[in-house]
Parts: structure tokens; C-alpha cells; sequence
């Protein structure tokens, strides 16, 4: 069995092809049924889907890789072409460094950022649910938090680590001169806009106010923060109140227009607007940005902000490699004992079945009435010939180089002095 894994990241796809691939949590289980049923024998399959990349990752036959690529671009409507000249493909060891880098932030677009760990985990309980995991892909992904962890406790990797969220408050300090003195909307009531309204509140800003689709799971968001909460209904009528905008939802499709933000730049009399787009695929329609008056940045714009401090953290990257390596051999290790259990198990068969019939034979002796140590005698010779059987008609069969092979072998599983 071979593990591999195939994937679009930042580093490799722009964002507008990223979001074709951009699957929500609750599309996972789906899409791990419509890709198990391409692929030949339903091998285990996992899909992990971040703002900054699609991964699929199976365990299976190598040749299933270009059935995947096939069935990614169906699902986002590109040809296969155009996708594999953004995708990677790795296999076996390359497959679980890769893992063990994305689960402990060394391949994020924030170096040592901790999200990710989350991510993965939500990727493999929908995987778990979906019936798609496996012996091999758990192992990939326990062994993956496993060394995350080490890395995390043992380097300072996140130290200095400046978020996505963080980074949005940076450059919206440098548009406004107080952020205290600004209204600010959230747009989606997830884990990204909780993080972002928690680096927003921080700074004390006049007013705090988040549109979601669930009013529900949106109140409980404002509380936190002393804020209001509205329907996305709502948005392009409101939108002008608002000097800074920060929305992350998993639409398909954007959620506020370029029409919306033209009249909300009318109703303001061209009071600059800050928009962030944590979204992929996007939140904000891209033509947007050529608004005069209107700042918006995308999860790409913000990686050169967040690459601040990295140079802080590069000495860590070494202490963080050293580990992933242990356990990238660790792994592998485990692998290939895993291709040996078909035989351990063919061979216990086989013993049990020479014990089993050495056994009875003995039984059918001693119900006869025949002598016990003779017995136990007979049943030892048996189980010892059966054993050695394979090996003395090799060493009495064959040409000389065969035999010189059987000698070899036979001296190491058999006559090997203990030390």
C-alpha cells in the first residue's frame, strides 16, 4: 500500500483558482464519498481544505493520484490541465514530512501559526464520520499531532507569530489615526472573524457589530464583545455606518458587491472604507478594489504583514526539521512493517495449523493408552520436522548459487549464537 497526497497551496495557486477548491466543513463528508466512488477499491481518503489550500491525502494505489486530479478539477470546473501545472503530488515519506510541516505551522503562510492544527483535526473526524480513514491515514495523522505537539513545546516556532487577524489591525492602524474612534463589521460569526473581532476589540473601537446568517450563533459572538448583532440581509443597507468591514464566511459565492459598496461610499461622501477578505473563495467581489476610497486586502495581500518577525523565528525552523525527521522515520518504519503483516499472518497459519495437527495425533496416541513421555517425544519431532521441511529441500534442491542463498538464510533465522 502506498500513501500519497495531492494538493494546491499559496505558494503554488493564486486565489481565485484556491477557491474553486475551497470546501466547507460540511461539504467534506460529500466530497469524500463523490471522490472515494472515482477512485479504484475506495482506498481511505482524508480532505483538508484552509483558506490557504485543498490537500487530499490516501492510502492506496499510487495510480489513484491521477483519477483524484481528474475528479478535483470536475468539482471545480477547470480543466486537468490547468490544475496539475498548480498541484504537487508526493509519496510515502515526502507525504508524511509534508504532514508533519503543514500540522506544526512550518507551511503556512504565518510561520508557526497554530489554526492549522485545528483544521487538521476537523479534517480527520469528518473523514472518520465519512467511513474514509483508515489504519494508515490515522497513524498519519495521530503521528502528525504527535509531532506537532514536540514542536510546539520543545522550539519556539510560534514565537513572534503575527496572525492574519493581527495583521488587519496593523494596517487599519495605518489607515485610521485612532482605531477607538471607528465602527467595525464582521461579516460571519466562524473561528477566523471570532480571532479577528478579539485583535479588533482589543484597541477599544467605538462600535462592534456582526452580520451572520445564524442570528443565533452571531449574538453569542457579539456578547463576547459588547456588540450587536445583525442579519446578512441587512448588510447592503447598513454598510455605510461601517469605517472597516472584516469578513470570512463559507458562501460560494460573494456576499457584498461592488453595487453595494459604491452606495455605501456615496451615503459615507467618500470616507475611506477598510475592507479584509479572510474568505476563500471570496467574500468581497474582486472589482471592488478599484474603488477609490476603499482599502481591501485579501488572505494574499496580508503575507507580506505577516511575514514580520519571521526572521525571529528561523532559528527555530532547524530544532522544528529535527523533529519532523524523527518522526518522518518513525512512520515509514511502521510502514514497512505494515507490508510484512500479510506474511506474519500466512505464517502463524501455517504454525497453527502444523501445532493443531501435531496435536491431535498426539490425543489419538494417548487415548490408545500410549506411553505419555513417548507421546510428548513423538509431538516435539513432528512440530520440528514440519518446521525444518522447507529449509532441508532447499538446501538438497536447486543449483549451487540457490543453494548458497538457502545456506545464508537458514544460518541467520536458525543458527544465529546469541549475543
Amino acid at each position: 500500500m502506498a500513501v500519497w497526497a495531492l494538493g494546491i497551496n499559496h505558494t503554488t495557486a493564486p486565489l481565485d483558482l484556491r477557491g474553486r477548491f475551497a470546501f466547507a466543513i460540511d461539504q467534506i463528508q460529500p466530497a469524500l464519498h463523490g471522490l472515494r466512488a472515482s477512485l479504484a477499491r475506495h482506498p481511505e481518503v482524508a480532505i483538508l481544505s484552509t483558506c490557504n489550500r485543498t490537500e487530499i491525502y490516501c492510502a492506496g494505489e499510487r495510480l489513484a493520484a491521477g483519477h483524484a486530479l481528474d475528479w478535483l478539477a470536475r468539482t471545480g470546473n477547470v480543466s486537468p490541465e490547468l490544475l496539475r501545472s498548480h498541484t504537487y503530488t508526493l509519496e510515502d515519506g515526502p507525504v508524511a514530512r509534508h504532514a508533519f510541516r503543514v500540522a506544526s505551522g512550518l507551511d503556512s503562510m504565518v510561520l508557526g501559526e497554530a489554526q492549522i492544527l485545528g483544521q487538521i483535526k476537523d479534517a480527520v473526524r469528518a473523514a472518520e464520520e465519512a467511513g474514509a480513514l483508515g489504519t494508515t491515514l490515522n497513524q498519519l495523522f495521530q503521528r502528525s499531532f504527535a509531532v506537532a505537539k514536540e514542536v510546539r513545546t520543545s522550539t519556539e516556532i510560534g514565537a513572534h507569530s503575527i496572525s492574519m487577524a493581527a495583521a488587519a489591525v496593523r494596517l487599519a492602524g495605518q489607515l485610521f489615526e485612532d482605531l477607538s474612534q471607528i465602527k467595525v463589521l464582521f461579516v460571519g460569526a466562524g473561528e477566523m472573524i471570532e480571532l479577528a473581532a478579539t485583535h479588533f476589540a482589543a484597541r477599544n473601537p467605538k462600535a462592534i457589530a456582526i452580520a451572520n446568517r445564524s442570528l443565533e450563533r452571531g449574538e453569542k459572538l457579539a456578547s463576547r464583545f459588547g456588540g450587536e448583532v445583525m442579519r446578512l440581509a441587512d448588510l447592503p443597507a447598513r454598510l455605510h455606518e461601517f469605517d472597516a468591514v472584516v469578513s470570512c464566511t463559507a458562501s460560494t459565492l460573494p456576499i457584498i458587491g461592488l453595487g453595494a459598496v459604491e452606495r455605501a461610499l456615496k451615503a459615507r461622501r467618500h470616507r475611506p472604507m477598510f475592507m479584509v477578505d479572510l474568505a476563500v473563495p471570496r467574500d468581497i467581489e474582486i472589482e471592488v478594489k478599484a474603488l477609490q476610497d476603499v482599502y481591501l486586502y485579501t488572505v494574499d495581500d496580508l503575507a507580506a504583514v505577516v511575514q514580520t518577525g519571521q526572521a525571529n523565528r528561523q532559528a527555530a525552523v532547524a530544532q522544528a526539521e529535527a523533529i519532523i525527521d524523527a518522526g518522518v522515520q518513525s512512520f515509514m518504519h511502521w510502514m514497512d512493517q505494515r507490508g510484512s503483516v500479510p506474511l506474519i499472518q500466512q505464517l502463524n497459519a501455517q504454525a497453527d495449523e502444523w501445532r493443531g495437527a501435531e496435536i491431535a495425533r498426539a490425543r489419538r496416541l494417548l487415548a490408545r493408552g500410549e506411553d505419555v513421555d513417548a507421546v510428548l517425544e513423538a509431538l516435539s519431532r513432528g512440530l520440528t520436522q514440519k518446521m525444518l521441511h522447507g529449509a532441508m529441500a532447499e538446501l538438497h534442491a536447486g543449483d549451487h548459487a540457490s543453494r548458497e542463498r538457502a545456506s545464508v538464510a537458514i544460518e541467520h533465522f536458525f543458527l544465529r549464537k546469541s549475543r
